[in-house]
């Protein structure tokens, strides 16, 4: 078996690149940059973008499957810039398969796609957690667009199916948790509206497990065949408990501090509007996108997943937050530091 992880350098992507080499597949993995971690793990890089769809042709030829992981995420940045990696980034992987006649494709989308302002989503599934509209980031409308075209492209000659992870986490992170315990550090993290409002996450093994699941009963004729799946750890939790666990596994002090919806709301429209302005640096701190995310409850039924294609997540919080700390604290003594400042 040979498969293609786009965005295999990435947290997601390293993750499922080390599964399926487990499984004795023959894993390539289609990135901007060289990976030590995926050489280490016997992985063929191909360096390229997912804007070039001869490079994304050439990179699946003689591949079985491809698990469509790359995308530009974040709360910040042009439309075009989103619009060019997850948009035409999916549009090239589609057209790519179907040059070279790669029969299968597991795409990596979000719940964000269903994202509607202040709108509550508390046990929502597939059928009554519409699209989302009127979105305030290019990263939900640029990702919506995505999935849609990936799902359309389901057919005969290429089954498609699309997974919404919420929230991954776990060891391997060099995104999430380096920012949490950074910005609460340096006494800049802050609750929305109490932070009691509950959310969804997933521990990145049952990404994996869903994404190889999916692929397991992924066929023109399977029940998961042109369709998205909410995927989580299946235990909702308010924002401020879990943030706290996930800053206990590092050491850091728990954060009780919060601000009012309206004034995280009023922040991110000003810190977008400099930033439209002046020649800043990075992402604003605060965004309208992020206040709304942040203080209004998410989370999902996973059932028809588990109907489906058998995902059954396998580590729940408990344990996934004991396997973080250890491996921060691994990670942390590896770089000459400490887990607990």
């Amino acid at each position: 078996m040979n498969v293609l992880v786009t965005g295999g350098s990435g947290f997601l992507g390293r993750a499922l690149c080390a599964a399926l080499i487990a499984r004795g597949y023959t894993v390539s993995s289609y990135q901007r940059s060289f990976s030590r971690d995926l050489e280490t793990l016997g992985v063929r890089q191909v360096l390229g973008d997912l804007t070039d769809a001869d490079g994304l042709a050439k990179a699946c030829v003689g591949q079985d499957a491809i698990f469509h992981n790359a995308a530009k995420a974040g709360a910040w940045g042009s439309y075009r810039s989103y619009f060019d990696a997850n948009v035409r980034g999916t549009e090239n992987v589609i057209a790519a398969c179907r040059e070279n006649s790669v029969g299968r494709i597991v795409y990596t989308s979000t719940p964000s796609v269903t994202h509607s302002g202040r709108t509550p989503v508390e046990g929502g599934n597939e059928i009554n957690t519409p699209y989302g509209e009127n979105f305030k980031a290019p990263y939900p409308a640029t990702k919506k667009i995505a999935e849609l075209a990936m799902l359309a492209a389901n057919d005969a000659q290429l089954a498609t199916v699309a997974l919404r992870p919420r929230l991954i986490w776990g060891p391997g992170d060099t995104q999430l948790l380096p920012r949490l315990v950074e910005r609460a550090r340096a006494g800049r993290l802050r609750f929305i509206a109490g932070g009691d409002n509950r959310m969804d996450t997933t521990y990145i093994d049952n990404v994996v497990q869903a994404h190889l699941a999916a692929f397991d009963h992924l066929a023109p004729a399977a029940a998961c065949a042109g369709k998205a799946y909410f995927i989580s750890n299946g235990e909702p939790t308010s924002a401020r408990e879990i943030v706290n666990a996930l800053l206990q596994a590092t050491g850091t002090p728990a954060i009780s501090a919060s601000i009012p919806y309206p004034i995280a709301y009023a922040a991110g429209a000003l810190l977008e509007a400099v930033w439209h302005v002046l020649p800043m640096r990075g992402e604003p701190p605060m965004t309208r996108f992020l206040a709304e995310q942040l203080s209004t409850p998410h989370w999902y039924d996973i059932s028809a997943a588990k109907r489906d294609f058998g995902y059954a997540p396998t580590i729940d919080l408990a344990e996934g937050l004991r396997r973080t700390a250890a491996d921060w604290a691994r990670r942390s003594v590896g770089a000459g530091t400490t887990a607990n400042p």
